[in-house]
């Protein structure tokens, strides 16, 4: 059975440094048997992929790859909080923010980009319950912001 870091490394992909916060607060907290972490902007290589309104500067294919950037930074939180991915039992919730013009409903859409990348990483285990929200404006002008609950 493969881990975690190996199934992302199939899909060509990475868990990167743990992203700066943008304030005063840190990555991921864990509690209990839980980690929860701070919402994750789709940051890379320090700067954010993408800036403005999904429906509007921001396409929703541009959109999804950031919801995907947005889980692997915060998965990156999740490691560097409990070692390894492996820990990880089940991801219970992810809410995903979607900096969007007013007449834009496809957050569902976006968000979609997170759940499908949590599956192929977690298999069952990355089965989830998720909300998937609209909002005027998010830090820094990102289009998306994603937190996730997982359970160790």
């Amino acid at each position: 059975m493969s881990t975690p870091e190996e199934r992302l490394a199939g899909l060509g992909l990475a868990v990167p440094e743990v992203a700066k916060p943008v304030a005063v607060y840190v990555p991921a907290v864990r509690s209990g048997n839980h980690v929860y972490t701070s919402g994750q902007l789709p940051m890379r290589s320090g700067e954010l992929m993408f800036t403005g309104k999904v429906g509007g500067e921001v396409t929703v294919d541009e959109a999804v790859e950031c919801a995907r950037q947005c889980a692997l930074n915060a998965l990156a939180a999740i490691r560097a909080e409990v070692g390894e991915l492996s820990a990880v039992k089940r991801v219970v919730k992810v809410v995903v923010f979607v900096a969007s013009t007013p007449d834009f409903t496809g957050q569902p859409g976006v968000a979609n980009g997170v759940s499908e990348l949590l599956g192929e990483v977690f298999g069952d285990a990355g089965v989830h319950a998720r909300s998937a929200v609209g909002v005027t404006a998010l830090p820094l002008d990102a289009p998306v912001e994603v937190e996730l609950l997982v359970e160790l």
